[in-house]
């Protein structure tokens, strides 16, 4: 690796009051280090902007610990290897680290998992594939398990709802995949 090798991350500025907006973030351009044996250089690909992101950038006491201001927003990547100083990833391998919300990343090659773009897109790993996905499959199953015997009692989520997408606050009536009752009960 070069020693001129930088990356521009994506900082928690401040923490939001309301609506998060651009004073909340800040970009910072800083030198990465070298290489480690066993460590690899990562190219963002794609990013995770998943809703629980929110909590996190409140001091408030929640189910996980807040982010400090400063530090880089946190989040699942979609990676290029680009160096590598593993066995275990070569140059041009595609994976899913937890490297944040920057361009380039220095992170230790066992702690990604290998993704197959010939199995599926690669940005379905922050989606479907990954912990939304997982979020909403064991919710679903473990938590509501439906039964083949009663489907009227299935549950029936917002189609759009996930990390990249969410029903207008301004939107009037149910979602458009609710039940009968609740377009019934939403209607005026």
């Amino acid at each position: 690796m070069t020693t001129s090798a930088k990356t521009t991350q994506i900082t928690l500025a401040a923490r939001p009051v309301g609506e998060p907006d651009d004073s909340t973030f800040g970009t910072v351009t800083t030198d990465l280090p070298e290489l480690a044996e066993g460590q690899v250089l990562l190219r963002t690909v794609y990013l995770s902007l998943d809703p629980y992101m929110r909590g996190r950038m409140s001091a408030a006491k929640s189910y996980a610990a807040p982010w400090e201001v400063g530090q880089v927003m946190q989040g699942a990547t979609v990676c290029e290897v680009v160096e590598s100083r593993s066995d275990r990833r070569k140059v041009g391998d595609l994976v899913l680290a937890y490297s944040g919300w920057q361009t380039y990343a220095v992170a230790d090659a066992r702690h990604m998992r290998s993704l197959d773009p010939a199995a599926a897109p690669v940005s379905t790993a922050l989606g479907v594939l990954g912990m939304p996905g997982f979020t909403a499959y064991a919710g679903l199953l473990q938590i509501g398990r439906p039964s083949r015997a009663r489907p009227s009692r299935w549950p029936l989520p917002p189609a759009r709802s996930g990390p990249r997408s969410a029903r207008s606050p301004s939107s009037r009536g149910p979602a458009p995949s609710a039940s009968p009752a609740a377009r019934r009960s939403a209607a005026p």
